[in-house]
C-alpha cells in the first residue's frame, strides 16, 4: 500500500510551520534533522488530510511536534513557485540511503512520484513559551531541536525563506503587534517585554517611551509587584488580559 496517495492527502498542497520561541533575549527556532544518513534539516510540517481543515491540519502539525494544542498560530505567506519541487532533494536522500529505501521498500515509486509533484506549501508561524514546549520526534526526525535564528543548519529546500518571511511578518509595526508576547511565560515584567521587542525588531527603545507604547495597546493587565528583596524598587509584573 502506498503511504501517500489522493484519497488520505490533498495533491500538491503542504504545510511548513515556523515554531519561534525566546529564550535569554535570543530567538529561537525549532528544527527537524531528518532521519536518513546525511545532514538533512528542515521545519516541522506535513500534509493535509482530506478530511480536514487547513488551519485544522496545521494545529495538528504543531500539536504532534510540541505536545501542545492552545497555541498562537498564524497563516503569513504561500510558498507555491513553479519550480518548487522535493524532486532533488529526495533524489540526494534516496542516493545516500539505499538500503533504508531500496531494502526495506519504505517508499515505492508510487510514493516517490507523489511526493516529488509541484508543491504549494501553506507557511504558518507559531508563537512559544519555549520553557512550556518539549519538542516531539516523528518517526521522519532524527532530532527536534531548538536553533538560534543567527545560528541556524542549512535548511532543505525554501525553508531558510520561510524563516525570513515569518520573522518579516512578526515585525511589521511595533505600536500594533502585541502578538509577540505569546513568546513570554504568563507573567512577566515591562523589562522583559522591552528586551524582547529589541530581540525581535534588533532596535534599542527609549524605557519610558516604550512603555507608554505597549500600555496604549491596553492588552496587559496589571498584577502585583515582582518581589527582590526591595518592596520600594520591586517592578510591577504584567500578563495578557484574558
Amino acid at each position: 500500500m502506498n503511504l501517500f496517495n489522493n484519497q488520505t492527502y490533498i495533491p500538491q498542497l503542504a504545510i511548513d510551520c515556523v515554531i519561534v520561541g525566546y529564550q535569554e533575549r535570543t530567538l529561537k527556532i525549532l528544527v527537524s534533522k531528518l532521519n536518513f544518513k546525511g545532514n538533512f534539516y528542515a521545519l516541522p510540517g506535513g500534509f493535509i488530510l482530506q478530511k480536514e481543515g487547513i488551519d485544522e491540519a496545521a494545529h495538528r502539525i504543531l500539536e504532534e511536534r510540541t505536545g501542545m494544542s492552545n497555541i498562537f498560530l498564524a497563516h503569513f505567506k504561500n510558498f507555491g513557485q513553479a519550480n518548487r519541487t522535493n524532486r532533488e532533494f529526495l533524489e540526494e536522500v534516496i542516493e545516500l540511503n539505499q538500503e533504508h529505501f531500496i531494502g526495506e521498500m519504505t517508499l515505492s515509486k508510487a510514493d516517490f512520484e507523489w511526493l516529488t509533484n509541484r508543491f504549494v506549501s501553506l507557511g504558518y508561524y507559531a508563537l512559544v513559551d519555549i520553557n512550556k514546549v518539549t519538542p516531539k520526534k516523528t518517526a521522519l526526525d532524527e532530532s527536534m531541536e531548538w536553533y538560534n535564528v543567527h545560528e541556524l543548519p542549512v535548511l532543505m529546500m525554501d525553508h531558510a525563506e520561510m524563516i525570513n518571511k515569518a520573522l518579516e511578518s512578526l515585525r511589521l509595526n511595533l505600536n500594533t503587534n502585541s502578538i509577540v508576547l505569546n513568546l513570554l511565560p504568563e507573567s512577566f515584567t515591562m523589562k522583559e517585554v522591552q528586551d524582547l521587542y529589541e530581540t525581535i525588531f534588533e532596535e534599542t527603545y527609549a524605557r519610558n517611551n516604550f512603555q507608554k507604547k505597549i500600555l496604549d495597546l491596553k492588552v496587559l493587565e496589571r498584577l502585583e509587584k515582582k518581589y527582590t528583596g526591595a518592596s520600594n524598587k520591586a517592578p510591577y509584573l504584567y500578563r495578557i488580559k484574558r
